[in-house]
């Protein structure tokens, strides 16, 4: 029986050798994949789509004789001007006939294809986790998993042992001394050659008689008997989750302009992909602010606008309080990513500052600030520091766990996203 696997593929291509493919020239991939990702909308951030790579990332490899080396006189057919043994002169350096090469020297053609939705996300999360996953609970609703519990005498074919079901057949058989074929062929042979020679008439009745009494042995004896069989056996036991909740802590207050939002809603969006991809027990706690807080749902949180002042310890007291409702720091591993334009009620610095020092970051595996700044505000001048900048600086020297990051454009975003989420060397990143 012949199995065909005649499912479409992407693009009509074989499955196989799109893998293929995509392993061989995954650099080029990826970089093309984080390139494209700057200039999406945030809804269109967990789609598919076309990339484009140099032609040359998707050559095969070649052998061909080496223009090195050896002596080589030939004369090429159609040859009308030169003997075997004449040089011929380097042609002048004059302009060609050809188009016009590219300005950086590359001119290549680009090949284009198309990603799927899982294919273009696998390469967009690549080598990021959440840092510091450790703690760990038995959580009912989780499915129970399966490891391997021996073998048994009975199970479904599927789960057959060929390789201890053999071996049970060859101790079976070694013990109750089963011929072997080639014992049974050697007396044949013994047979043949008797009688060839006319040999002696009882020498060769009683080669005839021990090659029946082999062969009736070798059909009471079988080569596999069900007592052989084994099957692999499974058994389901508790599988610790590592339980984690993200605190998405956004500044909508006034002095947020529609550009820094977008900012920070692009950052939100990846953080909210990266982690429903990724982790399947990660809570994520949507909560905004101005001069008060207040937890919101996902629509909310991205696509309804608000305006006030801006007082940021809201935002850490609305934590706080959440923290305090449904998530025990002893089972959960606590995140916060907050993102402002750094604007804050210059009294109420000092309030920040110590509700982050003393409640929210002793709660936290991990804390990231993301300031967003206007797109004028280049990078060869003096950055204006704000207020609550130069506040968490302070704190940044003197706690673990706690990160920061300017952007001023989109295209800063990605970069600045896998800084704040690469996986940390050694890290395992198994409680997904």
């Amino acid at each position: 029986m012949h199995i065909i696997d005649r499912r479409l593929n992407p693009g009509g291509k074989s499955l196989a050798n799109r893998q293929r493919f995509l392993r061989r020239a995954k650099a080029l991939v990826r970089n093309a994949v984080r390139s494209d990702s700057k200039d999406r909308d945030i809804k269109d951030m967990d789609r598919g789509g076309e990339i484009s790579i140099p032609l040359r990332g998707v050559r095969e490899p070649q052998l061909r004789r080496s223009a090195e080396g050896g002596i080589r006189e030939h004369v090429a057919p159609g040859n009308k001007e030169f003997l075997e043994g004449d040089e011929i002169l380097k042609p002048d350096a004059g302009g060609g006939l050809g188009s016009e090469g590219s300005p950086d020297g590359d001119g290549d053609d680009e090949f284009r294809f198309a990603l799927s939705p899982d294919e273009y996300l696998d390469l967009f999360l690549e080598d990021l986790e959440l840092p510091e996953l450790d703690k760990r609970q038995f959580l009912d609703t989780e499915s129970p998993a399966w490891r391997k519990a021996g073998f048994s005498v009975s199970g479904s074919p599927a789960n057959l042992s060929l390789t201890r079901t053999l071996r049970n057949s060859l101790a079976r058989r070694v013990a109750l001394k089963r011929p072997a074929r080639d014992e049974l062929q050697a007396l044949e042979e013994e047979i043949a050659r008797v009688e060839r020679e006319g040999g002696d008439e009882q020498r060769l009745a009683e080669l005839r008689e021990e090659l029946a009494r082999a062969s009736r042995r070798v059909r009471r004896i079988p080569y596999i008997d069900p007592i052989d069989l084994r099957y692999r056996q499974f058994a389901p036991y508790p599988k610790p989750v590592a339980q984690a909740v993200m605190f998405c802590l956004m500044d909508v207050s006034g002095s947020m302009t529609e550009h820094m939002k977008d900012l920070a809603k692009r950052f939100y969006a990846l953080l909210y992909i990266f982690l429903k991809r990724r982790y399947r027990h990660v809570d994520i706690v949507f909560i905004r602010h101005t001069h008060e807080a207040s937890e919101v749902d996902e629509e909310t949180f991205f696509y309804n606008t608000a305006t006030g002042g801006t007082v940021v310890s809201t935002a850490f007291r609305e934590m706080a309080r959440v923290i305090a409702a449904r998530y025990p720091p002893a089972d959960w591993n606590i995140y916060a990513a907050q993102a402002s334009d750094g604007d804050n009620t210059s009294s109420d610095n000092e309030t920040t500052a110590a509700l982050l020092r003393h409640t929210i970051l002793p709660l936290c595996q991990y804390f990231a600030y993301l300031e967003v700044g206007r797109e004028e505000e280049q990078a060869g001048f003096m950055r204006h520091q704000s207020d609550l900048w130069r506040t968490y600086e302070a704190l940044r020297d003197a706690e673990e766990g706690f990160a920061m990051r300017q952007v001023r454009k989109r295209g800063d975003i990605y970069p600045v996203f896998r800084e704040l989420f690469a996986r940390q060397s050694g890290a395992e990143g198994d409680a997904r």
